[in-house]
Protein backbone atom coordinates (compact mmCIF):
# COMPACT_ATOMS: atom_id res chain seq x y z
CA UNK A 1 0.00 0.00 0.00
CA UNK A 2 1.09 3.56 -0.70
CA UNK A 3 2.20 5.50 2.35
CA UNK A 4 -0.14 8.46 1.87
CA UNK A 5 1.11 10.39 4.88
CA UNK A 6 4.66 10.03 3.64
CA UNK A 7 3.53 11.40 0.29
CA UNK A 8 1.98 14.35 2.09
CA UNK A 9 5.19 14.94 4.04
CA UNK A 10 7.23 14.74 0.84
CA UNK A 11 4.97 17.42 -0.67
CA UNK A 12 6.15 19.80 2.07
CA UNK A 13 3.34 19.42 4.60
CA UNK A 14 4.37 18.64 8.17
CA UNK A 15 1.79 16.35 9.79
CA UNK A 16 1.02 17.35 13.37
CA UNK A 17 -1.38 15.86 15.89
CA UNK A 18 -4.06 18.10 17.39
CA UNK A 19 -4.43 16.22 20.66
CA UNK A 20 -2.58 15.20 23.81
CA UNK A 21 -3.37 13.19 26.93
CA UNK A 22 -1.43 11.30 29.54
CA UNK A 23 -3.00 8.06 28.32
CA UNK A 24 -1.59 8.76 24.86
CA UNK A 25 1.80 9.37 26.43
CA UNK A 26 1.90 6.45 28.90
CA UNK A 27 0.61 3.97 26.33
CA UNK A 28 3.25 4.91 23.79
CA UNK A 29 0.53 6.03 21.38
CA UNK A 30 2.15 9.37 20.61
CA UNK A 31 5.51 7.78 19.90
CA UNK A 32 3.79 5.23 17.64
CA UNK A 33 2.19 8.02 15.63
CA UNK A 34 5.58 9.69 15.33
CA UNK A 35 7.23 6.49 14.12
CA UNK A 36 4.46 5.04 11.95
CA UNK A 37 2.29 7.96 10.80
CA UNK A 38 4.95 10.65 10.22
CA UNK A 39 3.55 12.85 13.00
CA UNK A 40 6.14 15.58 13.50
CA UNK A 41 4.52 17.85 16.08
CA UNK A 42 1.70 18.27 18.60
CA UNK A 43 -0.77 21.07 19.30
CA UNK A 44 -2.89 21.43 22.43
CA UNK A 45 -5.53 23.84 23.68
CA UNK A 46 -7.74 24.22 26.78
CA UNK A 47 -10.45 22.02 25.26
CA UNK A 48 -8.03 19.16 24.71
CA UNK A 49 -6.72 19.35 28.28
CA UNK A 50 -10.21 19.60 29.78
CA UNK A 51 -11.19 16.37 28.07
CA UNK A 52 -7.89 14.61 28.82
CA UNK A 53 -8.02 15.34 32.54
CA UNK A 54 -11.58 14.07 32.84
CA UNK A 55 -11.05 10.79 31.04
CA UNK A 56 -8.13 9.03 32.72
CA UNK A 57 -6.94 7.73 36.08
CA UNK A 58 -3.31 8.51 35.15
CA UNK A 59 -3.70 11.96 36.70
CA UNK A 60 -4.89 10.70 40.09
CA UNK A 61 -1.51 10.38 41.79
CA UNK A 62 -0.56 13.92 40.80
CA UNK A 63 -3.94 15.30 41.84
CA UNK A 64 -3.55 13.65 45.27
CA UNK A 65 -0.08 15.15 45.70
CA UNK A 66 -1.29 18.58 44.64
CA UNK A 67 -4.24 18.34 47.03
CA UNK A 68 -1.93 17.29 49.88
CA UNK A 69 0.16 20.39 49.24
CA UNK A 70 -2.95 22.59 49.25
CA UNK A 71 -2.05 23.89 45.79
CA UNK A 72 -4.63 26.29 44.35
CA UNK A 73 -6.49 25.31 41.22
CA UNK A 74 -4.62 27.68 38.88
CA UNK A 75 -1.24 26.25 39.87
CA UNK A 76 -2.63 22.71 39.73
CA UNK A 77 -3.74 23.19 36.13
CA UNK A 78 -0.29 24.45 35.20
CA UNK A 79 1.44 21.56 36.96
CA UNK A 80 -0.80 18.97 35.27
CA UNK A 81 -0.61 20.42 31.78
CA UNK A 82 3.09 21.28 31.76
CA UNK A 83 3.87 17.74 32.98
CA UNK A 84 2.15 16.31 29.88
CA UNK A 85 3.68 18.84 27.51
CA UNK A 86 7.19 18.27 28.89
CA UNK A 87 6.72 14.52 28.42
CA UNK A 88 5.44 15.06 24.88
CA UNK A 89 8.43 17.27 24.08
CA UNK A 90 10.71 14.40 25.08
CA UNK A 91 8.73 11.96 22.92
CA UNK A 92 8.97 14.31 19.93
CA UNK A 93 12.64 15.15 20.47
CA UNK A 94 13.87 12.80 17.69
CA UNK A 95 11.77 14.76 15.18
CA UNK A 96 13.14 18.01 16.55
CA UNK A 97 16.74 16.86 16.30
CA UNK A 98 16.23 15.22 12.91
CA UNK A 99 14.73 18.38 11.41
CA UNK A 100 17.33 20.69 12.98
CA UNK A 101 14.71 22.31 15.17
CA UNK A 102 12.00 22.88 12.57
CA UNK A 103 9.59 20.12 13.64
CA UNK A 104 9.19 17.99 16.74
CA UNK A 105 7.44 20.88 18.48
CA UNK A 106 4.74 20.70 21.15
CA UNK A 107 2.47 23.66 21.92
CA UNK A 108 0.97 24.86 25.18
CA UNK A 109 -1.37 27.85 25.35
CA UNK A 110 -1.27 30.84 27.63
CA UNK A 111 -4.37 31.42 29.72
CA UNK A 112 -6.91 32.58 27.08
CA UNK A 113 -8.44 34.94 29.62
CA UNK A 114 -5.32 37.07 29.06
CA UNK A 115 -5.90 37.31 25.30
CA UNK A 116 -6.46 41.07 25.54
CA UNK A 117 -3.69 41.78 28.07
CA UNK A 118 -0.29 41.88 26.34
CA UNK A 119 1.84 42.27 29.47
CA UNK A 120 0.18 39.37 31.25
CA UNK A 121 0.46 37.20 28.15
CA UNK A 122 4.21 37.80 27.89
CA UNK A 123 4.71 37.14 31.59
CA UNK A 124 2.83 33.85 31.36
CA UNK A 125 4.67 32.86 28.18
CA UNK A 126 7.97 33.29 30.03
CA UNK A 127 6.68 31.29 33.00
CA UNK A 128 5.51 28.40 30.81
CA UNK A 129 8.81 28.44 28.92
CA UNK A 130 10.86 27.85 32.05
CA UNK A 131 8.28 25.48 33.58
CA UNK A 132 8.40 23.08 30.63
CA UNK A 133 12.11 23.76 30.04
CA UNK A 134 12.42 22.06 26.65
CA UNK A 135 13.84 23.62 23.47
CA UNK A 136 11.12 22.10 21.28
CA UNK A 137 8.28 23.88 23.07
CA UNK A 138 5.94 26.39 21.43
CA UNK A 139 4.00 28.92 23.50
CA UNK A 140 0.57 29.53 21.94
CA UNK A 141 -0.54 33.15 21.91
CA UNK A 142 -3.91 34.24 20.45
CA UNK A 143 -3.70 36.64 17.50
CA UNK A 144 -5.87 39.35 19.03
CA UNK A 145 -4.89 42.97 18.45
CA UNK A 146 -3.34 43.04 21.93
CA UNK A 147 -1.67 39.71 21.25
CA UNK A 148 0.39 41.14 18.39
CA UNK A 149 2.75 43.08 20.65
CA UNK A 150 2.91 40.08 22.99
CA UNK A 151 4.04 37.90 20.07
CA UNK A 152 6.84 40.33 19.25
CA UNK A 153 7.93 40.72 22.87
CA UNK A 154 7.89 36.96 23.52
CA UNK A 155 9.98 36.19 20.44
CA UNK A 156 12.37 38.97 21.46
CA UNK A 157 13.04 36.96 24.64
CA UNK A 158 14.18 34.01 22.51
CA UNK A 159 10.95 32.07 23.14
CA UNK A 160 9.34 30.09 20.31
CA UNK A 161 5.72 30.97 19.54
CA UNK A 162 2.69 29.33 17.96
CA UNK A 163 0.33 32.18 17.06
CA UNK A 164 -3.21 30.83 17.30
CA UNK A 165 -6.77 31.87 16.41
CA UNK A 166 -5.94 33.53 13.08
CA UNK A 167 -8.98 33.78 10.84
CA UNK A 168 -8.46 36.74 8.49
CA UNK A 169 -5.90 37.82 5.93
CA UNK A 170 -5.17 41.27 7.35
CA UNK A 171 -4.64 39.89 10.84
CA UNK A 172 -2.36 37.23 9.36
CA UNK A 173 -0.25 39.93 7.71
CA UNK A 174 -0.03 41.68 11.08
CA UNK A 175 1.07 38.41 12.68
CA UNK A 176 3.89 38.02 10.18
CA UNK A 177 4.94 41.62 10.85
CA UNK A 178 4.97 40.85 14.60
CA UNK A 179 7.12 37.79 13.90
CA UNK A 180 9.69 39.70 11.85
CA UNK A 181 9.88 42.47 14.44
CA UNK A 182 10.28 39.88 17.20
CA UNK A 183 13.17 38.18 15.45
CA UNK A 184 14.87 41.49 14.76
CA UNK A 185 14.64 42.35 18.44
CA UNK A 186 15.79 38.85 19.43
CA UNK A 187 18.85 39.28 17.23
CA UNK A 188 19.56 42.66 18.81
CA UNK A 189 19.21 41.00 22.23
CA UNK A 190 21.87 38.45 21.32
CA UNK A 191 19.67 35.38 20.85
CA UNK A 192 20.53 32.61 18.40
CA UNK A 193 17.82 32.91 15.75
CA UNK A 194 18.30 29.32 14.63
CA UNK A 195 16.89 28.18 17.99
CA UNK A 196 13.69 30.24 17.73
CA UNK A 197 10.72 28.69 15.94
CA UNK A 198 7.25 29.90 15.08
CA UNK A 199 4.09 28.85 13.28
CA UNK A 200 0.99 30.88 12.48
CA UNK A 201 -2.16 28.84 13.12
CA UNK A 202 -4.69 29.83 10.48
CA UNK A 203 -8.10 28.35 11.24
CA UNK A 204 -9.94 26.63 8.42
CA UNK A 205 -13.16 24.68 9.04
CA UNK A 206 -14.71 27.28 11.32
CA UNK A 207 -14.68 29.73 8.40
CA UNK A 208 -16.87 27.42 6.35
CA UNK A 209 -19.16 26.81 9.31
CA UNK A 210 -19.82 30.53 9.75
CA UNK A 211 -20.01 31.39 6.06
CA UNK A 212 -22.21 28.40 5.20
CA UNK A 213 -24.65 29.45 7.93
CA UNK A 214 -24.92 32.89 6.33
CA UNK A 215 -25.24 31.45 2.82
CA UNK A 216 -28.05 29.20 3.99
CA UNK A 217 -29.80 32.25 5.41
CA UNK A 218 -29.47 34.07 2.05
CA UNK A 219 -31.08 31.00 0.53
CA UNK A 220 -30.56 31.64 -3.19
CA UNK A 221 -29.16 29.00 -5.53
CA UNK A 222 -26.16 31.24 -6.17
CA UNK A 223 -25.51 31.48 -2.44
CA UNK A 224 -25.91 27.77 -1.79
CA UNK A 225 -23.47 26.99 -4.62
CA UNK A 226 -20.77 28.77 -2.63
CA UNK A 227 -21.08 26.57 0.45
CA UNK A 228 -17.86 24.83 1.44
CA UNK A 229 -15.60 27.12 -0.59
CA UNK A 230 -14.75 30.04 1.70
CA UNK A 231 -12.36 28.28 4.08
CA UNK A 232 -10.04 26.83 1.46
CA UNK A 233 -10.03 30.10 -0.52
CA UNK A 234 -9.21 32.05 2.63
CA UNK A 235 -6.29 29.77 3.48
CA UNK A 236 -4.99 29.79 -0.09
CA UNK A 237 -4.86 33.58 -0.09
CA UNK A 238 -3.10 33.46 3.28
CA UNK A 239 -0.40 31.28 1.71
CA UNK A 240 -0.01 33.84 -1.09
CA UNK A 241 0.75 36.47 1.54
CA UNK A 242 3.18 34.09 3.23
CA UNK A 243 5.17 33.62 0.03
CA UNK A 244 5.36 37.39 -0.48
CA UNK A 245 6.60 38.13 3.04
CA UNK A 246 9.11 35.29 3.13
CA UNK A 247 10.70 36.24 -0.15
CA UNK A 248 11.31 39.85 0.94
CA UNK A 249 14.71 41.40 1.53
CA UNK A 250 13.76 41.96 5.16
CA UNK A 251 13.23 38.24 5.63
CA UNK A 252 16.37 37.32 3.70
CA UNK A 253 18.43 39.35 6.17
CA UNK A 254 16.99 37.35 9.07
CA UNK A 255 17.39 34.07 7.22
CA UNK A 256 21.03 34.98 6.69
CA UNK A 257 21.34 35.21 10.46
CA UNK A 258 20.00 31.66 10.85
CA UNK A 259 16.27 32.28 11.25
CA UNK A 260 13.62 29.76 10.22
CA UNK A 261 10.46 31.08 8.53
CA UNK A 262 7.19 31.25 10.43
CA UNK A 263 5.28 28.48 8.69
CA UNK A 264 1.53 28.71 8.14
CA UNK A 265 -0.21 25.99 10.14
CA UNK A 266 -3.67 24.91 9.02
CA UNK A 267 -5.71 24.43 12.19
CA UNK A 268 -9.27 23.21 12.77
CA UNK A 269 -8.98 20.85 9.81
CA UNK A 270 -11.62 18.30 10.72
CA UNK A 271 -14.77 18.87 8.70
CA UNK A 272 -17.77 20.10 10.65
CA UNK A 273 -20.21 19.32 7.82
CA UNK A 274 -20.62 15.55 7.22
CA UNK A 275 -21.50 16.29 3.58
CA UNK A 276 -17.91 17.38 2.94
CA UNK A 277 -15.05 15.00 2.24
CA UNK A 278 -13.41 14.22 5.58
CA UNK A 279 -9.92 15.14 4.35
CA UNK A 280 -10.84 18.15 2.23
CA UNK A 281 -8.94 20.57 4.45
CA UNK A 282 -5.81 18.51 3.99
CA UNK A 283 -6.03 17.68 0.29
CA UNK A 284 -6.88 21.23 -0.78
CA UNK A 285 -4.17 22.87 1.35
CA UNK A 286 -0.97 21.18 0.20
CA UNK A 287 2.05 23.40 -0.39
CA UNK A 288 5.72 23.47 0.60
CA UNK A 289 6.58 24.82 4.02
CA UNK A 290 3.19 24.30 5.65
CA UNK A 291 1.93 22.43 8.71
CA UNK A 292 -1.43 20.68 9.01
CA UNK A 293 -2.45 19.79 12.57
CA UNK A 294 -5.15 17.12 12.62
CA UNK A 295 -7.15 15.11 15.12
CA UNK A 296 -6.07 11.47 15.05
CA UNK A 297 -9.23 10.53 13.14
CA UNK A 298 -8.22 12.78 10.24
CA UNK A 299 -4.67 11.42 10.27
CA UNK A 300 -6.01 7.88 9.89
CA UNK A 301 -8.54 9.00 7.27
CA UNK A 302 -5.78 10.55 5.17
CA UNK A 303 -3.62 7.46 5.58
CA UNK A 304 -6.54 5.44 4.26
CA UNK A 305 -7.87 7.49 1.35
CA UNK A 306 -6.15 10.87 1.18
CA UNK A 307 -4.93 12.05 -2.22
CA UNK A 308 -1.71 14.02 -2.52
CA UNK A 309 -1.98 15.79 -5.87
CA UNK A 310 1.04 18.02 -5.51
CA UNK A 311 0.75 21.71 -4.66
CA UNK A 312 -2.97 22.54 -4.45
CA UNK A 313 -2.49 26.13 -3.28
CA UNK A 314 -0.04 27.91 -5.56
CA UNK A 315 -1.84 28.77 -8.76
CA UNK A 316 -5.26 28.79 -7.09
CA UNK A 317 -5.09 32.43 -6.02
CA UNK A 318 -7.28 33.88 -8.80
CA UNK A 319 -9.95 31.26 -8.19
CA UNK A 320 -9.81 32.02 -4.46
CA UNK A 321 -10.26 35.73 -5.11
CA UNK A 322 -13.28 34.93 -7.27
CA UNK A 323 -14.82 33.00 -4.37
CA UNK A 324 -14.45 36.10 -2.20
CA UNK A 325 -15.98 38.31 -4.89
CA UNK A 326 -18.88 35.90 -5.30
CA UNK A 327 -19.45 35.84 -1.54
CA UNK A 328 -19.59 39.61 -1.49
CA UNK A 329 -22.02 39.61 -4.40
CA UNK A 330 -24.53 37.50 -2.46
CA UNK A 331 -24.22 39.66 0.64
CA UNK A 332 -21.70 37.81 2.83
CA UNK A 333 -19.54 40.34 4.70
CA UNK A 334 -16.24 38.52 5.20
CA UNK A 335 -14.90 41.24 7.50
CA UNK A 336 -17.80 40.59 9.82
CA UNK A 337 -17.30 36.83 9.48
CA UNK A 338 -13.67 37.15 10.57
CA UNK A 339 -14.49 39.50 13.47
CA UNK A 340 -17.20 37.10 14.66
CA UNK A 341 -14.89 34.09 14.48
CA UNK A 342 -12.10 35.80 16.39
CA UNK A 343 -14.45 36.92 19.14
CA UNK A 344 -16.08 33.51 19.40
CA UNK A 345 -12.72 31.74 19.22
CA UNK A 346 -11.42 33.55 22.29
CA UNK A 347 -14.74 33.08 24.08
CA UNK A 348 -14.76 29.33 23.38
CA UNK A 349 -11.24 28.88 24.71
CA UNK A 350 -12.08 30.99 27.76
CA UNK A 351 -15.10 28.76 28.38
CA UNK A 352 -12.96 25.63 27.97
CA UNK A 353 -10.39 27.07 30.37
CA UNK A 354 -13.11 27.65 32.94
CA UNK A 355 -14.35 24.08 32.43
CA UNK A 356 -10.79 22.91 32.99
CA UNK A 357 -10.45 24.96 36.19
CA UNK A 358 -13.81 23.75 37.50
CA UNK A 359 -13.00 20.12 36.73
CA UNK A 360 -9.59 20.27 38.41
CA UNK A 361 -11.10 22.06 41.41
CA UNK A 362 -13.59 19.22 41.90
CA UNK A 363 -10.86 16.64 41.43
CA UNK A 364 -8.65 18.34 44.02
CA UNK A 365 -11.54 18.40 46.48
CA UNK A 366 -12.22 14.71 45.88
CA UNK A 367 -8.53 13.90 46.34
CA UNK A 368 -8.35 15.90 49.56
CA UNK A 369 -11.36 14.00 50.93
CA UNK A 370 -9.82 10.66 49.96
CA UNK A 371 -12.85 9.62 47.92
CA UNK A 372 -10.72 7.94 45.24
CA UNK A 373 -10.49 8.46 41.47
CA UNK A 374 -10.50 12.25 41.92
CA UNK A 375 -10.47 13.05 38.24
CA UNK A 376 -13.86 11.39 37.76
CA UNK A 377 -15.40 14.40 39.44
CA UNK A 378 -14.45 16.44 36.39
CA UNK A 379 -16.26 14.33 33.82
CA UNK A 380 -19.42 16.40 33.75
CA UNK A 381 -17.44 19.58 33.18
CA UNK A 382 -15.52 18.17 30.24
CA UNK A 383 -18.67 17.58 28.21
CA UNK A 384 -19.15 21.30 27.78
CA UNK A 385 -15.49 21.82 27.02
CA UNK A 386 -15.51 19.14 24.36
CA UNK A 387 -18.33 20.92 22.54
CA UNK A 388 -16.23 24.08 22.37
CA UNK A 389 -14.03 22.55 19.69
CA UNK A 390 -10.29 22.51 19.26
CA UNK A 391 -7.57 23.97 17.09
Amino acid sequence: MADKLNELTAAGVAVWLDDLSRVRLSSGGLDKLRREKHVAGVTTNPTIFAKALSDADEYNWQLRDLATRDVDVEEAVRMLTTYDVRWACDVMRPSYDGSEGVDGRVSIEVDPRSAHDADKTVAEAKALWWLVDRPNLYIKIPATEEGLSAITDTLAEGISVNVTLIFGLDRYSAVMEAFLAGLEQAKANGHDLSKIGSVASFFVSRVDSEVDKRLEKVGSDQAKALKGKAAVANAQLAYERYTEVFSSDRWKALAGAGAHPQRPLWASTSTKNPDYRDVIYVEELIAPGTVNTMPESVIHAYADHGETRGDTITGAYDAARKVFADLESVGVDMDDVIATLEREGVEKFEASWQELLDGVRKSLEAAAQGTGAPNKAAKGNAKGAEKAGGA
